[in-house]
């Protein structure tokens, strides 16, 4: 007589986490496409303002280190408020910031503006994450997972091409604009369908942590920001990013010993997170966050073509990337974490350099095929990465987790540029040529490919059932 009731509470349970996860993915899409939209419209906004198009890229530098700031305190706030709470603030945060960017009537408004949304913005990715990981079951997460990953795999190759559209078509003002209704929804959304909840006994804040995380975080993402930038000098660079290591390995030292740190470190002595963050999955996070920084490039510069063509090349590449969704859930039931990620970062990794053998004579149906191949398997790597992360993390980690690893994906996301803007300029520096060529491409694209090879091959340290109880593989099937 109880079965039914089970069932339809179990069946209850899972509608419930997949509309937590839908409604924090819409978040995820406005947060992320936001920071992919601004950079078409950097020469537009330099002219309305009056300042260059360099001079508006401060907005840009100040967002990122507003993140980077704020995010290793997100996770604390979520305990000591309630992540529903703190989710409601950043939607609010961030969209009313968006409106004050497209108001903006000078760079120092922009600025602003930009602050606050960076605020935002630091709060939103890993609070959506612990309202995900509080709402699903062990066997929802995967699903829950791929929901909130798409915006990652969706938003950075769709944000330029519409970004130029509506700058080209409205102004720059649009970019910004679009926000509001994506903002207003999604506090709707949380207001009606997310439930509160707040830690019984949260933690006193822990000061030194916070302000040795902060300041070790940012030192080190401006620094590998400046690498894409060699023009602003190498020694500025380099100190900044020693000056990060340096007092991170301090705040790592601190939150060891301190009794209530702002981070619970142990997550790491979870094998699974421990390797899908920091180890093998933060080497693959540099490969495959390079690659869209490196296609427009090659297709733009090295090819030759417009922004219109190279778009329509790039689209290839998101449609590979939505393509994989529907058969995610059942490859990594069928084969496991273990499998897929050593397989399929193979096929990833061999699909990177086989970027470096295309040029504009390569037939333009083979290079879609190789766009669709490289989306695929990236969207599985993703989603794969990103389950595997909380699959044996207890709930009392869970916001240090979520933390820990969206820290670890900003450092990730920019040294995967930085790797790639240093290979494509070292190159041409040896070449001794003022322009960038084919052949820097294809350099940057078989030395990213090996940094993928690497780190697929390290995947191999897991063990078969790692993470089974969330894919529902069965090890020796």
């Amino acid at each position: 007589m109880t079965a039914i009731p089970e069932t339809e509470a179990l069946a209850e349970t899972a509608t419930n986490a997949r509309r937590v996860a839908l409604i924090v993915a819409i978040a995820f899409f406005m947060q992320l496409l936001d920071s992919t939209i601004i950079s078409t419209s950097l020469p537009q906004m330099g002219e309305s303002f009056g300042v260059s198009a360099v001079a508006i890229s401060i907005g840009i530098t100040v967002y990122m280190l507003t993140m980077a700031v704020f995010v290793p305190l997100s996770g604390w706030l979520a305990d000591r408020f309630g992540a529903r709470n703190i989710f409601l603030l950043a939607i609010v945060l961030f969209t009313l910031a968006s409106l004050a960017c497209g108001f903006s009537q000078n760079l120092t408004q922009f600025v602003a503006a930009r602050v606050v949304q960076g605020l935002g913005s630091a709060l939103m990715t890993p609070v959506g994450r612990i309202l995900v990981l509080r709402n699903a079951s062990k066997s929802e997460l995967l699903n829950a997972t791929a929901l909130i990953t798409w915006p990652a795999l969706f938003a950075p190759v769709v944000g330029p091409v519409l970004g130029g559209f509506i700058t080209t078509t409205l102004s720059w003002h649009w970019n910004f604009f679009i926000n509001i209704p994506l903002g207003v929804v999604g506090l709707a959304l949380v207001a009606r369908f997310i439930p509160g909840d707040r830690e019984a006994d949260p933690k006193p804040l822990d000061w030194p942590g916070f302000f040795l995380t902060s300041a070790g975080l940012a030192l080190l993402l401006y620094g590998l920001e400046r690498i894409a930038h060699p023009e602003d000098g190498v020694l500025p660079t380099v100190l900044l990013i020693v000056a990060g290591i340096v007092i991170g390995w301090l705040a790592v030292r601190h939150l060891r010993r301190a009794p209530h740190p702002l981070l619970d470190l142990s997550s790491f002595r979870v094998l699974t997170f421990a390797i899908s963050t920091l180890a093998a999955g933060t080497i693959f996070r540099v490969a495959i966050n390079a690659t869209p920084f490196l296609l427009p490039l090659l297709f733009q510069v090295g090819f030759g073509l417009s922004p219109v063509d190279a778009g329509m090349m790039i689209l290839a590449y998101f449609l590979g990337n939505l393509g994989m969704k529907t058969v995610t859930t059942p490859t990594l039931r069928r084969f496991g974490f273990r499998s897929v990620l050593v397989v399929n970062g193979l096929i990833a990794s061999a699909a990177i350099m086989a970027c470096a053998a295309i040029s504009p004579q390569t037939p333009q149906a083979l290079v879609v095929a190789l766009m669709l191949i490289a989306g695929l398997s990236r969207s599985m790597q993703f989603t794969a990465l990103n389950t595997l992360a909380f699959a044996d993390i207890d709930a009392a980690q869970r916001s240090s987790a979520a933390t820990l690893s969206s820290m670890l994906q900003q450092v990730a996301m920019l040294f995967g540029v930085a790797v790639a803007a240093a290979i494509l300029n070292l190159s041409q520096i040896a070449r001794a040529q003022p322009e960038l060529d084919l052949v820097d491409f294809r350099i940057a694209f078989v030395a990213i490919g090996a940094i993928g090879l690497v780190a697929a091959l390290r995947f191999l340290a897991l063990p078969p059932g790692a993470g089974a109880e969330v894919s529902g593989h069965a090890p020796g099937n």
